[in-house]
């Protein structure tokens, strides 16, 4: 059985409602995500697996606390 990955951010960050994170290289994105993105283009390493921190709630990704 695959798992998800697991997101390294505070809940602030994901209630913030503008931050995300790539699938491809785990780089978070803060500012111009919106919450249900799907795809956008990493600045980081140019995969368009950037998604809102939000969506990844969603899809069932963990997201965990760094506080």
């Amino acid at each position: 059985m695959k798992t998800k990955a697991q997101i390294l951010v505070t809940m602030d960050e994901v209630t913030e409602g503008t931050n995300g994170a790539c699938l491809a290289c785990g780089e978070i994105h803060y500012g111009g995500v919106e919450p249900d993105a799907r795809g956008y283009e990493c600045e980081s390493c140019g995969a368009r697996k950037v998604y809102g921190l939000e969506e990844l709630v969603i899809m069932g990704f963990d997201i965990i606390s760094d506080e």
